[in-house]
């Protein structure tokens, strides 16, 4: 138990509170299998062209309705290259299995050292009695974290909101015992800029404008 703690203090990664096992497959295979989809494939048919199980393929149909999730559909933008694909993952994985340093897998991978090592540090395993890596989970570590929304700094941080308290209220205390003041926040008016009221102009009563009865009558 103590070693499970210090592996998760170590991985700088929040407490997992049993989130379930990782997905059959990561966004690669569901792009691939909506892909299908958009084809005109049967969902047995995508899963097996996704390399997933065809119940895991009619499963997906069925929990999205038939259309795609916003991040598969055909006008989704793709990956960007700033974050580590899965491929790229379990290159990292093999590389550190043959014993290769971290920056020798930068430069294989073409990526910073500083990104490896906070991959390897954040995304890793830590049920066992060290740091290990493995390609799914990094995966799904990688996934979790890139769901949104997510839950507010303050909202989970009680000492931190108590200090943004007290430091908007001007009650904090610096070493010397000054009081710090608080921040100088001038209001700006309306979210939207002020708002522009229209000219009133002279109130024209109903029916003002018509001409008068007699000249309605037929025949005038």
């Amino acid at each position: 138990m103590n070693n499970r703690k210090r592996c998760t203090d170590r991985s700088g990664r929040a407490p997992l509170l049993s989130p379930g096992r990782p997905p059959v497959a990561g966004r690669d295979g569901c792009r691939r299998f909506w892909a299908a989809i958009a084809a005109g494939m049967s969902s047995e048919n995508a899963a097996v062209g996704a390399g997933v199980p065809q119940a895991v393929g009619t499963r997906w149909f069925r929990k999205a309705g038939g259309m795609p999730p916003v991040m598969f559909g055909p006008s989704a933008k793709p990956p960007s290259g700033r974050y580590l694909s899965f491929a790229e993952r379990e290159e990292i994985a093999l590389l550190r299995v043959q014993g290769h340093t971290m920056q020798e897998v930068a430069r294989r991978l073409g990526r910073s050292a500083s990104t490896i090592s906070r991959e390897l540090r954040r995304n890793a395993t830590s049920r066992g009695s060290g740091l290990a890596y493995r390609a799914t989970v990094a995966q799904w570590h990688a996934d979790r974290a890139a769901r949104r929304p997510k839950p507010a700094k303050l909202a989970l941080n009680a000492a931190l909101q108590a200090y943004v308290e007290e430091r908007l209220a001007g009650a904090v205390v610096a070493p010397g015992g000054a009081r710090v003041p608080g921040p100088a926040v001038s209001w700006k008016g309306r979210r939207h800029g002020p708002t522009a009221r229209p000219a009133m102009g002279k109130r024209v009563e109903p029916g003002a404008d018509l001409p008068p009865p007699a000249a309605r009558l037929p025949g005038r």
